[in-house]
Formats: C-alpha cells, sequence, structure tokens
C-alpha cells in the first residue's frame, strides 16, 4: 500500500511565499550586521526581484506533496516517467524546475544539464527566489545531478529522490555546485514559442 502524505496545507504555502517577498525580511536577510551605509534599502531589494522567479516558486510550491516519478513531469504538470518512475505520476526534480518556469513563461530545457546552462550563473550570497540551484554527487561525471527552485536564501523546493514527495528543504548542502537564474531571452523565447 502506497503511503502518501497529508497536502501541505495552502495557508502554509501562501506563508512561505509571504515571508519570503517582504520588503522587512529580505532588507534583515540581506543587511545582516552591517551598518545602514552598507546595506541595500527594503526598495532596492524589492525591485531586483524576479517576478517571473516568485511565479516559479508558487507553481513548485502548489506541487508540494506530489510523488517523485524518475523521467516524470514536464512544462504541463506530473507525468508518468520511465524506468523505475513509469508506474508513477508525478516529477523528478528537472521536471519540477522545468513545470515551475514554465509557469512563468520560460523555457530551461528538460535536462538539468540543460537547465544548468539556461541562464546567468548567480553568487550564492545573491540567490533570490526561483533561482536554479544545482547539486553534484558525482564530481567524476559532468554536470550536476540535481536540480532544485531556491524559495529563499536558506530553503529549496525540489522533487528529491525516488520514493519521496515533492518538498521544501534547506538549500546548503555538501554537493552545492551552483546556482543559475533563467536569462530574459529564454523568457521571450518562451512568450514567441507559446504564441
Amino acid at each position: 500500500m502506497k503511503r502518501t502524505p497529508p497536502p501541505l496545507p495552502i495557508t502554509l504555502a501562501l506563508t512561505i511565499l509571504g515571508t519570503m517577498h517582504s520588503a522587512p525580511a529580505l532588507a534583515a536577510r540581506r543587511c545582516g550586521g552591517h551598518s545602514q551605509g552598507h546595506c541595500r534599502t527594503a526598495a532596492d531589494i524589492v525591485a531586483a526581484r524576479s517576478p517571473a522567479g516568485a511565479i516559479a516558486v508558487r507553481a513548485a510550491i502548489e506541487m508540494i506533496g506530489v510523488p517523485y516519478s524518475w523521467g516524470g513531469g514536464g512544462v504541463r504538470g506530473p507525468g508518468h516517467g520511465v524506468g523505475r518512475g513509469a508506474g508513477v505520476r508525478g516529477f523528478d526534480c528537472s521536471g519540477l524546475t522545468e513545470y515551475a518556469w514554465a509557469r512563468a513563461g520560460v523555457l530551461i530545457g528538460t535536462t538539468t544539464a540543460e537547465q544548468w546552462r539556461s541562464g546567468v550563473r548567480i553568487a550564492r550570497q545573491d540567490v533570490q527566489p526561483g533561482d536554479l540551484v544545482f547539486y553534484d554527487s558525482d564530481r567524476s561525471s559532468a554536470g550536476p545531478e540535481h536540480v532544485a527552485l531556491a524559495v529563499d536564501a536558506t530553503r529549496m523546493v525540489h522533487a528529491p529522490y525516488t520514493g519521496a514527495f515533492v518538498r521544501i528543504d534547506p538549500l546548503d548542502r555538501r554537493t552545492f555546485l551552483g546556482i543559475v537564474r533563467p536569462s530574459e531571452s529564454a523568457a521571450n523565447l518562451a512568450g514567441a514559442e507559446h504564441e
């Protein structure tokens, strides 16, 4: 018998989204212990946020509780995977991120390798909601093995592995590789293809 987790209450998801986008929360996180002269204002931080990134995060958070399915999911949402994911309707890691960014009107590719090349590299300290966060557990092979979406500076939403469900976890891990912010040219391409 399959065990299914209880769905994440919508109010909790909205609380997460509301907290991550509040100007005071962003300003406090950005400024740390620095003096006001070294700190960007809340208005600067809000202006720098990516509206598409916020849409992508909301779309991914709405999928919390959906099963992991190897090779599953894509721009249209959860789907049956392949191989060990053939009998499960859900998402693998890149299927979830592809779906989330497609909801924001941006096509980022279907695999972690394609998504690793889908935008500009961002420094860890500059992560914003919706940025693609990559992990590489096997440095002997080329490219990242896992991708997630940053919820804020410390959390990510992702489809972790077979037997698990889409969930929120801490962003910092030993296998961290880098961060990519999908580019505006990708957004424009996606818009043209959807017309």
